[in-house]
């Protein structure tokens, strides 16, 4: 019982510190970049995506790391395939 525990603990600190806020605000940049280009405000994009704005707000300036599903809900919102919103250099 006590290595498990040893093992978990171990896991969860290695997994807490993956964090590249490079990468996180290039994405944002990213994001900024198609959400402009499409003519739309952040209000309508977090209206189209059911993505709350100040997430939007977060996410366009790199301070949270998106999961999964709102990559996909803002590639359906932007009308481009997820891999477009990770077409940047970081």
């Amino acid at each position: 019982m006590r290595l498990i525990r040893l093992c978990f603990c171990l896991k969860f600190e290695t997994v807490t510190k993956i964090r590249d806020d490079i990468f996180l605000k290039a994405f944002g940049k990213q994001v900024r970049k198609l959400r402009k280009s499409k003519g739309m405000s952040q209000y309508e994009l977090s209206y189209v995506s059911d993505i709350p704005k100040s997430q939007i707000v977060r996410i366009e300036k790199g301070e949270i790391n998106t999961g999964i599903s709102s990559v996909s809900a803002l590639s359906k919102a932007l009308g481009v395939k997820p891999k477009v919103l990770f077409d940047f250099e970081s």
